[in-house]
């Protein structure tokens, strides 16, 4: 029999995911899945239950398996899908700074030649390039939106809002969050934190490398401050809902 996922990675894009994916991989309690983004509960849902079992380990006494594909945090199904699925899995958030978020984004998607605009454009057209396409996915769970997955650049930052989604269906003690700055600038504290909420043994931080970063120039004053004014309402609610501050101050 094989194993299901006993924890799900479930955001945020471009937030240090694949970075913290890895180093449970290297966890000796901790048996990987085959790939570290399934895509199951968003893209690859019609391939069935018994296709997902197969990304998957054997069962084996001891050990829990898991896989982290971020765009389920903001996918519209994939919180029922989990939850009728793997309903007792562990939800882990990696919550970046929202406008850093944006900004690598962007660059991942211009970098894989998928964008045509210059930020600023591509965040004026953004409600437009998006418009209807969360509608669509619900109404035809086939149905694959790119821009509602490439261009949502300021949309992907409004985590409060997703993170409701995912709460409907999972009880509170089932999430932990995390902001990723901490991942890197607080990695054993951080490292502590993912292991115990796993309930995995004590380890040692497996060997750091950033993994899926790629230097880009930093943002513009301007496009930084018309994005934290933007995202200010949304980082107060996730503060007062889930009591994570995205601007504390770092260690």
């Amino acid at each position: 029999m094989k194993l299901l996922p006993g924890f799900l990675i479930i955001g945020t894009q471009k937030g240090g995911t694949t970075s913290l994916y890895h180093f449970l991989a290297a966890h000796p309690g901790v048996a990987p899945s085959t790939q570290k983004e399934v895509h199951y509960f968003d893209l690859n849902y019609a391939r069935g239950l018994d296709w997902y079992r197969a990304q998957f380990p054997d069962t084996l006494p001891g050990r829990i398996t898991g896989e982290a594909t971020p765009y389920y945090l903001f996918h519209p199904l994939a919180p029922e899908r989990a939850r009728g699925t793997v309903p007792a899995a562990r939800l882990i958030v990696l919550l970046r700074n929202p406008a850093d978020r944006a900004w690598s984004h962007y660059q991942h998607v211009v970098r894989q030649g998928e964008e045509p605009l210059s930020f600023e454009e591509a965040l004026a057209r953004e409600d437009e390039r998006l418009a209807g396409e969360g509608d669509r996915i619900r109404q035809d769970g086939s149905y694959y939106s790119f821009a509602h997955r490439k261009y949502s650049y300021r949309s992907r930052g409004v985590y409060a809002e997703q993170l409701h989604a995912w709460r409907e269906h999972f009880p509170r003690e089932l999430f932990l969050l995390l902001r990723s700055e901490d991942l890197f600038d607080s990695p054993t504290e951080t490292w502590r934190r993912v292991t115990d909420f796993l309930g995995l043994p004590p380890s040692e931080l497996p060997a750091q490398r950033r993994h899926n970063s790629y230097p880009h120039p930093p943002l513009a004053p301007v496009m930084r401050k018309q994005l934290e004014d933007y995202f200010t309402p949304h980082n107060r609610r996730l503060r007062e809902e889930w009591g994570l501050d995205l601007h504390e101050e770092r260690p």
